[in-house]
């Protein structure tokens, strides 16, 4: 019998929980699409969401190459180092979205985890799609509809 107080999460408990979700980036802001990946991922939306344990679901989104950019936000400047002495590169959000749209959501999406061991295991979880295709039919995911699944709010 479990007595009353704050439930804390294990790996173990979690792990047959997973859910697979499906977003469709199409024709929503980069920024609103990633705070609501991030959410799901990190398992923000459960409630037995534990901040040091990752409780979170697997994240498919698809049609990454129609996500779009409000206000100036196009213009915007991403830097990004390779890894090589002098090797830092600069490029325009807009340029970024039409050569590599998976990497430019992936980047976001990360920005928003936290940044240390358990946020490199939850973004494993994140799969990106340029299209509607997508090579994960054998997990079953739901679509995931945003606000409606909120429950009420």
């Amino acid at each position: 019998m479990r007595k009353h107080g704050t439930y804390f999460a294990r790996k173990e408990d979690v792990e047959a929980q997973r859910v697979w979700y499906v977003v469709d980036a199409t024709g929503r802001p980069l920024g609103r699409l990633a705070a609501e990946v991030a959410r799901l991922l990190r398992g923000k939306h459960k409630p037995i969401f534990t901040p040091n344990v990752d409780t979170g679901d697997h994240v498919i989104v698809i049609n990454a190459e129609k996500v779009v950019l409000t206000g100036r936000k196009s213009h915007e400047v991403v830097r990004h180092h390779s890894g090589w002495p002098g090797a830092l590169k600069e490029i325009e959000r807009r340029f970024e979205l039409e050569r590599h749209p998976e990497e430019a959501i992936r980047r976001v999406v990360r920005g928003m985890l936290p940044h240390n061991r358990l946020g490199d295991a939850i973004i494993k979880k994140l799969k990106v799609y340029r299209g509607p295709e997508h090579p994960h039919a054998a997990q079953k995911p739901v679509v995931y509809q945003g606000d409606a699944q909120k429950g009420g709010e």
